[in-house]
């Protein structure tokens, strides 16, 4: 089914704006999405009728705010797939999901000499908790590297798994350059040395259908407002052997079952990992969200990005000086390139300028960017409210930049 663009930009009141007067072309997704009025109006509605805080209350706005919060759990194990709804952990982001993981699991089931492989094309989320634990420990970290075109070299991957891996701590999709990992693969090539497996998901929720007992990951994490949500969200989802194995991660109320000063016994899961009082609103708001893209159709989403990308790809191509920054043959629909003689900073104020935003930088990437050569690239990421029209004001506007250095 073709996605109705037009109808769909309607739901998101921020693109309807000039920038630099010039209408808003919106080309950062990958940093963060828009949210469509059904999220914003859940959050006004949460403040205005429902606001209070949740379970243990004994009246009506805690117990309706209660119900919705919880409502949002579920919603969030039927999207991707979980056996049960106490195995989904709210948190303030993927970042923290990740450290939740590396404090709890790691310091629990890590020793030294133990071993973690990540790959080169990381965020720094899924490596900097890593390094922590490895000082800490004295586990060994190892990388898997990645071809020119932005791949993993499964051989060498298949060279480092040994009875001392403990975790395969992977991205599901690069965020800068667009990469799809074999991930299934990968977990049961992990699983095959008995080495536990985290996907960094913030990227491929959005864009790919996750069913995490069909990839029989253990851990899956991934941030709301990637997911047309809002910011300061997270979710960590784990097995429940493991999630019940593992410490809580911050002490206080709501983790608790009962506390007194000899001693302090934990609440059952999902609770024993959301002390304090969590992004409520937040929360409930990222149902709408959810509710949003499964209305749409992942699939049809998926569709929807990579024909904008295969036809950002197809503009470009042959644009003298334009040069594309990972060329996987899997991809989701990021489209990172550098202009010759540009830097890619000001490659990006001269596109916002024209009120095209998109993300310039290392992305959060630094290792990868390093083993590519570069400093940067400039990244134009699609999602399902943009059009074949933006993409051809886009290409028409790189064109011209690239003219100014590439005669």
């Amino acid at each position: 089914m073709a996605i109705q663009v037009n109808s769909i930009r309607s739901e998101f009141p921020i693109l309807h704006q000039e920038v630099n007067g010039n209408p808003l072309i919106y080309f950062d997704n990958a940093a963060t999405t828009q949210k469509p009025k059904a999220v914003l109006d859940a959050i006004q509605q949460y403040f205005e009728v429902d606001n209070s805080n949740i379970h243990r209350g004994a009246h009506t706005l805690a117990d309706r705010a209660t119900r919705q919060f919880e409502e949002t759990r579920e919603s969030v194990r039927a999207f991707i797939g979980a056996r049960e709804s106490a195995e989904i952990i709210f948190t303030r982001g993927t970042t923290e999901s990740i450290n939740l993981v590396a404090k709890t699991f790691g310091s629990t089931f890590i020793q030294k000499g133990d071993e973690i492989i990540i790959s080169t094309l990381e965020h720094h989320s899924n490596i900097v908790p890593w390094q922590m634990l490895c000082e800490q420990n004295g586990a060994i970290l190892r990388i898997i590297p990645i071809t020119d075109a932005g791949e993993l070299v499964w051989e060498e991957f298949d060279k480092l798994l040994s009875p001392k891996t403990k975790l395969v701590s992977v991205v599901h999709a690069s965020n800068a350059l667009g990469t799809i990992n074999p991930v299934k693969r990968m977990i049961d090539a992990a699983h095959a040395v008995g080495a536990k497996v985290l996907l960094d998901g913030a990227q491929s929720t959005s864009h790919l259908d996750v069913d995490v007992q069909a990839l029989d990951c253990d851990f899956l994490v991934f941030s709301a407002h990637k997911l047309y949500g809002p910011t300061g969200l997270g979710v960590l989802y784990g097995k429940r052997e493991l999630l019940e194995a593992m410490p809580p991660f911050l002490g206080g109320g709501e983790m608790i079952r009962e506390v007194t000063f000899e001693k302090t016994t934990y609440n059952t899961i999902p609770f024993k990992f959301e002390a304090g009082t969590p992004s409520i609103a937040e929360v409930i708001a990222f149902k709408s969200a959810l509710d949003f893209i499964t209305s749409t159709g992942k699939a049809n989403i998926h569709r929807h990005e990579d024909d904008l990308l295969k036809y950002a790809v197809a503009l470009l191509q042959d644009v003298k000086g334009v040069i594309p920054v990972g060329t996987a043959a899997e991809k989701i629909a990021v489209f990172s390139f550098n202009i010759q003689s540009m830097h890619p900073f000001d490659v990006g104020q001269l596109l916002d300028a024209k009120g095209i935003a998109v993300r310039t930088g290392h992305h959060c990437t630094q290792p990868l960017m390093q083993r590519l050569g570069l400093e940067g690239t400039v990244r134009a990421s699609f999602a399902v409210y943009n059009t074949r029209t933006e993409v051809e004001v886009f290409a028409q506007a790189v064109t011209k930049i690239a003219s100014l250095k590439n005669k």
